[in-house]
């Protein structure tokens, strides 16, 4: 089964063929990221426990260590991310008045075994 191409807040991409493009290498991974960790739970209706739901924090007063627990269980629930070595994640509160939170993801590409960084702001 292969992943169609798809940024998270972007369309969807024509490939070379005329087709919807599909995604390849990291870019699958970074994008199972970004999409298990804003989907909200319920939302998935083929796996209604599925997603993270971060904006469920939007409009609330920055709780980085909460949003933190959030990424680390999801991260473990995502199969394409590999546990060893364990991905790292920090989270920075970088506008306290607006509650506007910036975390650093970072986890080994299974396939390269490179390190991948995802950057997710809220807020």
């Amino acid at each position: 089964m292969h992943d169609i191409f798809h940024e998270w807040g972007s369309d969807l991409v024509v490939g070379s063929g005329g087709d919807l493009a599909l995604a390849a290498g990291s870019a699958v991974v970074s994008q199972r990221v970004c999409r298990r960790l804003l989907t909200n739970p319920g939302d998935y209706i083929w796996n209604l426990d599925y997603g993270g739901g971060l904006a469920q924090f939007v409009g609330l007063p920055a709780k980085s260590a909460d949003i933190e627990a959030v990424i680390r269980n999801q991260l473990l629930l995502e199969t394409a991310v590999p546990t060893t070595p364990a991905p790292q994640v920090t989270t920075t509160v970088v506008d306290v008045a607006n509650g506007s939170v910036v975390a650093n993801i970072s986890y080994t590409d299974p396939a390269s075994r490179q390190s991948i960084t995802v950057n997710v702001s809220a807020g």
